[in-house]
């Protein structure tokens, strides 16, 4: 395994283990990671060397994200989800139309967005 591909690989089970550490079950944290692995990447492929233009408005970007912690970041992350969510154009709302986080979730976002 290359180098990149471990640093992938601890950074995703970084994220799943302090979900399960607070109770989230298997398949709340698999929901919880992707979510959080779309907007990642979205943000890795936003950047150079690919510079792609991401339907995602800024407001709602990775590091809209990263910016935010505690009650802040809480409500943050759950009106994205929402209203990315249903939004009649674009992929999320397309492919995601019932995301939502879980509350124990939140618990856990600046541990995971680290």
């Amino acid at each position: 395994m290359s180098n990149n591909t471990s640093s992938t690989v601890s950074k995703v089970w970084s994220f799943c283990n302090p979900l399960r550490d607070v109770g989230v079950g298997c398949g709340d944290y698999l929901e919880q990671l992707t979510y959080l692995l779309f907007f990642k990447m979205a943000d890795e492929y936003s950047k150079p060397p690919h510079f792609r233009i991401l339907p995602i408005p800024a407001e709602y970007n990775w590091e809209s994200l990263t910016n935010k912690k505690g009650a802040e970041l809480e409500l943050h992350y759950a009106t994205l989800l929402r209203e990315l969510s249903t939004a009649k154009k674009g992929f999320w709302g397309r492919y995601s139309p019932k995301a939502k986080t879980k509350s124990k979730t939140l618990l856990c976002l600046p541990k995971s967005l680290t």
